[in-house]
């Protein structure tokens, strides 16, 4: 699939400026530009982030109400539920809180809803099961902000909610004692974007102070708010990078048990990053809930015994196993589907169904179609009675709002501007794949099917070494808004060493004015032929370091090439 190539632009007064102030490569301070960071100060943060620089937790909204509540009721001996989605972000949120309250209040537990029999967010039988059980309190965490009918109901059975959430609020919002977000309009705390689990841990920092407890008494559980960022795909920057930064250096140093008995288990020896917690560690939490039950999950992360840790790592795995080979067939039918269906290549949206798709893996089977298709897509199987499913979008086209256009077919949707959930009847299929295409057809833009690449900066060979290298590692830890610097290489010759590996991969040798260097591009082996027909080429691609028999060398990884202009 061809792809189109975008360099971002810098502002040349402000790079020469920030370069005069930190004497590094200019093209470094161009790309810290692109990123805000154009004073000396900004880049001291950046790359020294220090735990003073987390902003005051009592700047948010009903931050204080929310404290004086949790308070209020370990003095009156009440009971606490700590509530939470079933995701990596809310299992984490929930083992941090009910962890924290557990240290210095016996009468608390925690409640995850079942993916299926509950579905996303606060639930009528969590309630249920509250009331039943004399709770009287319930702070949920990574949901609640549009729980406004089952936080009333709550309410008529004399139980109080403070919510923990990060997602956008509707005009209206339910009526609890405390409603901690960010993203209120008349919230003042200095950064929106933090996750579910960094909003629980402002409401663990605000405990410790107001309760004269040591930092540690929140910090330690900045490990597993590491995990929730990197899985949460919010941006690493301002307060989520300082998060990040010191939640990684937890898990290097001193991970919680979970996390070292899940890193084991996969085999991880490498120094962990962002990536790893990315690739390696979320999709096992996330499995559970996929699969079966997300409590499982927190189970793992509440367990200080390493022992019984890798025993409840090893169910996780076992589930993520189950979760790839059932992501692997299903990718594969619906594939064959596309294929073998004559109008595919003319429509502007997949849609695909198969009434025996596991429903916990559709989501991912729609991304790894984006992959290959580069539209946006449905992917629905049965749910009982009904059809269920995931929608996934392209960057910058609003799924949300194609499905919301196409709500008289549907029996209920929800999402967000790149992914969503929907459920109708089997016999409304054929009328909300036309509605759906006719919709994206005529809102999205050519331009939006075809995948871009984003480039940091134009880098010759000359200046790619070692010194280079450990600045662009300092900027770690990388991930939206802070993501691994892109560079481009124009006029570049193979050497004639290039070659396909395993069908699949190129391992590439580049020369550009006598300096070479060798570079991966995985799936990429389709594009080979270009290489045969020698000239010149432009080839975009990250740096990291390859080690092999005790040498470390600069690599390239090639995200992409095609022959210069």
């Amino acid at each position: 699939m061809e792809k189109r190539w975008k360099i971002l632009p810098a502002d040349d007064e402000k790079v020469e400026y920030l370069q005069q102030q930190l004497h590094i490569n200019r093209l470094l301070c161009s790309i810290l530009v692109q990123r805000g960071i154009d004073t000396f100060d900004k880049a001291h943060n950046f790359f020294r982030p220090q735990l003073n620089h987390l902003h005051d937790p009592w700047l948010m909204k009903d931050m204080l109400r929310a404290v004086n509540r949790i308070i209020d009721a370990i003095n009156n001996k009440e009971k606490i539920l700590v509530f939470g989605d079933y995701d990596v972000d809310g299992t984490t949120a929930v083992a941090c809180v009910y962890q924290f309250i557990k240290s210095i209040y016996e009468d608390v537990a925690y409640y995850i809803p079942h993916r299926y029999r509950e579905g996303y967010g606060v639930s009528k039988a969590g309630i249920e099961f509250a009331a039943e059980n004399k709770f009287s309190l319930i702070i949920s965490l990574d949901c609640g902000i549009k729980s406004i009918a089952l936080v009333a109901f709550a309410k008529q059975l004399n139980i109080d909610f403070i919510i923990c959430d990060h997602h956008l609020p509707d005009e209206e919002v339910p009526k609890a004692v405390a409603i901690l977000n960010p993203k209120q309009q008349d919230c003042n705390y200095p950064y929106k974007e933090l996750c579910g689990c960094g909003v629980g841990f402002k409401l663990m920092q605000a405990l410790s102070e107001e309760l004269n407890l040591p930092p540690d008494s929140y910090l330690k559980y900045i490990d597993l708010v590491a995990v929730a960022i990197a899985a949460d795909i919010v941006p690493i920057d301002n307060e989520n990078r300082v998060l990040a930064h010191f939640g990684l250096q937890k898990v290097n140093e001193n991970p919680a048990v979970s996390l070292k008995a899940l890193l084991n288990l996969a085999g991880m020896q490498k120094r962990v990053h962002i990536n790893s917690l990315v690739f390696i560690v979320a999709p096992r939490i996330n499995a559970a809930g996929r699969m079966d039950d997300a409590k499982k999950a927190v189970q793992l992360f509440i367990e200080t015994d390493y022992n019984k840790a890798l025993e409840y790592a090893g169910i996780l795995h076992n589930d993520n196993t189950e979760r790839k080979e059932a992501d692997t067939s299903i990718t594969d039918e619906a594939l064959f589907l596309i294929e073998n269906d004559l109008d595919s290549k003319t429509r502007k949206t997949t849609v695909v169904y198969k009434e025996h798709w596991h429903k916990g893996v559709v989501g991912i089977v729609a991304s790894r179609l984006i992959e290959n298709y580069y539209k946006p897509t449905v992917v629905l199987t049965k749910s009982g009675d009904v059809i269920a499913g995931s929608a996934r979008s392209v960057p910058g086209f609003n799924l949300y709002e194609a499905i919301h256009a196409c709500r008289e077919h549907l029996l209920g949707y929800g999402g967000h501007f790149a992914a969503a959930g929907l459920t109708m009847y089997e016999n409304k299929l054929p009328d909300f794949i036309d509605s759906f295409e006719k919709i994206v057809a005529e809102t999205i833009s050519e331009e939006q099917l075809v995948p871009e690449i984003i480039i940091d900066a134009e880098l010759p060979f000359k200046c790619i070494n070692f010194t280079f290298l450990s600045i662009i590692d300092q900027m770690e830890p990388f991930g939206p808004a802070n993501m691994r610097p892109v560079f481009i290489t124009r006029n570049v010759r193979d050497t004639g060493y290039s070659k396909v590996m395993k069908e699949q991969h190129i391992r590439f040798v580049f020369d550009q004015n006598g300096i070479v260097f060798t570079g991966i591009g995985f799936n990429l082996a389709e594009k080979f032929h270009l290489l045969e027909m020698n000239g010149l080429f432009d080839v975009v691609y990250t740096l990291d370091i390859n080690e092999w028999n005790g040498e470390r060398m600069i690599q390239l990884k090639v995200i992409d090439f095609k022959k210069s202009a």
